[in-house]
C-alpha cells in the first residue's frame, strides 16, 4: 500500500472482498460505520448523532439509559398526567361508597375501623381490638364514607391539595404520604379510644389532613406566603373540633401530624442522601403509628 492511499475497509469475514455489508440488512454494502459501536450502517439505517452516524439499536438503547427526569424532590417527573393518583384514589373512593352505601351496607362495619372490647366479657374482643388479623382496618376505613356530604367533602379536597403534592413529589412518593398519613390517623383514633368504648370511624380525612401538613411544609419550603394555608388549617381544625360529638379529631390530628413528619422529611432531604432520608421518614411514621396500634392494645381489658 503506497503512503498516501487512503485505508479501505476490512471485508467482513466471510463475505469476500469489497465494502462491509450493514449489520442488520447483509444484502447493502456501506462504507459508513456507527460512531458508538463501529458496526457497519446503510442509508436506511443511519440515524445522525452529533458526531457521525448511529444505528437504531445505540440510539434505542442510550434513550432507555437515559435517566429519567425528576422533580425538586426527588420524585420521577410525571410526563402524562400528573394527577393520575390522586383520579385513582377518588374512584377508589367512589366505588367503595357506593359498595357500602347501597349495595352492600354491611360491609360498612367490615371494612371501617371498628373496634371494641367489652369488661364484662374478658377476652371478647371486636375489630382492631382482636388483634394483627383485623388491622387492615388500617388502610380500609380510609375508602369508607358515611354520606353523600361526608364523601363530597373529602374527595372535594382530595382533588384540591392532591394533584399539587402528587406533581412535587411524584406519584409513589405521594401515595406513601397519603397512605401512612391515612394510617397514622387511624392508630391515633384507635389508641385514644378506652377500651371498653365502641369505635367506630370511617373516611379519608386523616389522609387528607396529612396532604393539608404537607402543603404548609411545601409552602414553607418554597418560601410561598403561607397565609392561605394557615386559614385553611384553622378552619378545618375549628369545624374539627366544634363538631367533635360527629368528626373524629384524633384522626385529623394524627393525620396532621404524620403528613406534616413525612412532608419535612421528604422536601428538606439532604440531595446526597435524598432517597435514604425520604425513605427513612416515612417509614419511620409507619413504624410510629403501628407502635401506638400496639400500645392500644396492650392497654385493653382482659
Amino acid at each position: 500500500m503506497l503512503p498516501d492511499e487512503p485505508v479501505r475497509p476490512t471485508p467482513v469475514e466471510g463475505q469476500g472482498p469489497g465494502l462491509p455489508r450493514c449489520h442488520r440488512h447483509p444484502d447493502r454494502e456501506t462504507g459508513v460505520s456507527c460512531a458508538r459501536c463501529g458496526r457497519p450502517v446503510c442509508p436506511e439505517c443511519m440515524v445522525p448523532a452529533s458526531v457521525g452516524f448511529q444505528c437504531p439499536d445505540c440510539v434505542h438503547g442510550a434513550a432507555e439509559r437515559q435517566a429519567r427526569p425528576r422533580t425538586a424532590f426527588g420524585g420521577v417527573l410525571s410526563l402524562g398526567d400528573g394527577a393520575l393518583v390522586t383520579k385513582v384514589l377518588i374512584g377508589l373512593n367512589l366505588l367503595v361508597f357506593l359498595l357500602t352505601e347501597y349495595v352492600a351496607p354491611d360491609w360498612q362495619v367490615k371494612l371501617g375501623l371498628v373496634s371494641w372490647a367489652p369488661v364484662p366479657v374478658p377476652g371478647l374482643r371486636f375489630g382492631m381490638a382482636a388483634g394483627p388479623e383485623e388491622w387492615y382496618r388500617l388502610v380500609t376505613a380510609m375508602f369508607v364514607h358515611g354520606g353523600l356530604l361526608h364523601i363530597a367533602t373529602n374527595m372535594f379536597s382530595l382533588w384540591i391539595l392532591g394533584p399539587q403534592l402528587e406533581r412535587v413529589l411524584g406519584r409513589l412518593r405521594f401515595l406513601g404520604l397519603y397512605l401512612v398519613a391515612g394510617i397514622a390517623g387511624n392508630a391515633l383514633s384507635f389508641l385514644l379510644t378506652p377500651g371498653p368504648e365502641k369505635l367506630f370511624t370511617v373516611g379519608a380525612s386523616g389522609a387528607i389532613f396529612g396532604l393539608l401538613g404537607a402543603t404548609a411544609v411545601l409552602f414553607r419550603a418554597n418560601r410561598v406566603p403561607m397565609q392561605p394555608v394557615i386559614a385553611l388549617l384553622v378552619v378545618n381544625l375549628v369545624i374539627t373540633f366544634s363538631l367533635s360529638s360527629m368528626i373524629d379529631w384524633r384522626a385529623h390530628v394524627g393525620g396532621l401530624v404524620a403528613g406534616t413528619v413525612i412532608g419535612a422529611g421528604m422536601m428538606y432531604a439532604p440531595r446526597a442522601h435524598r432517597n435514604l432520608v425520604q425513605g427513612l421518614t416515612t417509614a419511620a411514621v409507619l413504624a410510629a403509628a403501628l407502635a401506638l396500634v400496639l400500645v392500644a392494645t396492650a392497654r385493653l381489658p382482659g
